[in-house]
């Protein structure tokens, strides 16, 4: 479900099969996860996989690969987060995330890029070996657009311009614990995101110049979807610089969510919210049953509060609170079931659970 921000370590050693993952194979573990964004899991599969075979091709045929690190853009709460550290532990490599706008804030952006590469070791259990093949998420970095007139844009443009030796591949010395230690960026991907709010009228503007048109033997489907792809011109326009555009090759797109795809995210993945609160249930000795009206509910009120799957697990625990509140002193609860979420629970009690 699309709603996570927290830095989680992936598995170390590699799971499994790593070393078999193909493009397909790794858009099948998103769908564990991941609800829809087919379009884009495929993109991101695909730079995943060409991160892993980067360094081996690259010893094996004497051409040095440049880096695609990748470009994600949808709204708030459609899943980017989720995508990129679902993938990390896909690949079995750490995995951190970071705001753009937070290096925005920080006198010394130098120290703050350092301090997200810092932490990206630490989820490598202090492996540079290891780290220096991780993932590194920022988020947010439309907020970092040169637009004149606000107080930050050059600050934002400043951080557009640190980011650039990093994302290319260099040398960054880390001076953590009184010590010192180089790591190396070269093998790191950098998956960027944002919402880029106005894009789509800066490319409908674009258009009048960029557009395809077709011919009688033409595809249509192929050229539809090069009129839809969103150029670095497009992104420029926006207000990125070319340089920090430059070293995003693989732009992705996130739709919104809907209300089917918010229900199939509380229901459908491995980890969905409402496995979650079963297991927590469970885990007191009480069954929790939710019927289907109260998930197009907590959907309808997502759509309502514009959250997308963010806001799922805040609306999750308003629903749920108050039983979990006082199951721990009422050992005699046996099941809760919700039919809906204007109403109370019904609480089904029998003999005390654990023989109390």
């Amino acid at each position: 479900m699309p709603d996570t921000t927290a830095d989680t370590p992936a598995a170390h050693p590699p799971p499994t099969g790593t070393a078999r993952l193909t493009p397909r194979v790794i858009v099948r573990q998103l769908n564990q996860h991941v609800v829809g964004q087919d379009d884009a899991k495929k993109v991101l599969a695909v730079a995943a996989y060409n991160h892993l075979r980067r360094r081996q091709t690259s010893a094996e045929s004497g051409v040095r690969l440049a880096k695609n690190n990748v470009l994600l853009i949808g709204p708030s709460g459609s899943g980017k987060t989720l995508m990129c550290e679902t993938l990390g532990r896909i690949l079995g490599v750490p995995f951190v995330s970071a705001d753009a706008t937070g290096l925005t804030q920080t006198r010394f952006i130098g120290e703050a890029l350092e301090a997200v590469l810092q932490r990206l070791v630490d989820a490598a259990d202090g492996d540079f070996a290891l780290a220096e093949r991780g993932i590194v998420f920022l988020d947010e970095v439309d907020k970092l657009k040169a637009a004149p007139g606000e107080s930050r844009a050059s600050n934002g443009e400043a951080v557009q311009h640190a980011l650039l030796r990093a994302m290319e591949g260099s040398l960054v010395r880390l001076r953590a614990l009184d010590t010192s230690h180089w790591l190396d960026t070269t093998g790191i991907l950098f998956i960027c995101g944002g919402a880029f709010v106005g894009l789509e009228e800066v490319m409908e503007s674009n258009r009048s110049y960029g557009f395809i048109s077709a011919g009688g033997g033409d595809d249509r489907a192929i050229l539809d979807r090069l009129n839809a792809r969103i150029k670095p011109t497009d992104l420029f326009a926006f207000g990125l610089i070319p340089e920090f555009t430059g070293r995003l090759p693989v732009v992705a797109r996130l739709d919104a969510l809907d209300r089917d795809t918010l229900i199939r995210i509380m229901t459908e993945p491995a980890d969905a919210l409402y496995r979650q609160y079963q297991a927590m249930f469970a885990a007191e000795g009480v069954r929790l049953d939710i019927a289907e009206r109260v998930f197009e509910e907590l959907a309808d009120l997502a759509l309502e509060y514009r959250t997308g799957a963010r806001g799922l697990r805040g609306l999750f625990e308003e629903l749920v609170t108050p039983v979990l509140y006082v199951i721990p002193d009422q050992p005699e609860v046996r099941q809760v079931a919700f039919t809906s979420v204007y109403t109370g629970p019904t609480i089904t009690r029998g003999p005390p659970r654990g023989g109390a």
